[in-house]
């Protein structure tokens, strides 16, 4: 088994790491009514360069909030990295989600029995945006969940 290098996940998210702050447009849903919210996201290097924490927290207006955690590594025998998550929600977290590479997009898909979550996570000209779409249940395509825009803080 080929074991990765420490560093090798915070080498390839280097763009993604520190403190951003910003702001979160969640989309009209059965969850509430289109609305924005204030976010934080911090990505930290962790377990000597074998992983990249994040951090996510918004907090809406009424003062409600919503915080995620993950944990991204790397698969060692395929050389992909692996996205675990949990969050405020409250959902087991399930099985880490394999990412790819998409024009300097990351991007990754969640799946469970109550459909799938798809997230993209770039940084251009010293913004990170972070999407989410999502597909519930038999629904033949994605629509708008939330996106997050921030800049290093």
């Amino acid at each position: 088994m080929n074991r990765p290098q420490p560093g090798t996940v915070h080498a390839v998210l280097e763009n993604f790491l520190g403190h951003w702050r910003g702001t979160t447009r969640l989309a009209a849903s059965a969850w509430g009514p289109e609305r924005t919210a204030t976010a934080e996201v911090n990505y930290t290097r962790a377990a000597g360069g074998y992983a990249v924490v994040q951090s996510y927290r918004h907090t809406e207006a009424d003062g409600t909030h919503f915080e995620g955690h993950g944990v991204f590594t790397v698969d060692p025998d395929h050389e992909d990295v692996l996205w675990y998550y949990v969050d405020s929600l409250g959902l087991p977290p399930g099985t880490p989600a394999r990412c790819t590479w998409v024009d300097g997009i990351l991007r990754v898909e969640r799946h469970s029995d109550r459909g799938t979550a798809r997230h993209s996570f770039h940084v251009d000209n010293g913004v990170l945006t972070h999407t989410a779409e999502l597909r519930l249940g038999d629904a033949p395509h994605f629509v708008p969940f939330m996106v997050s825009e921030c800049l290093r803080a």
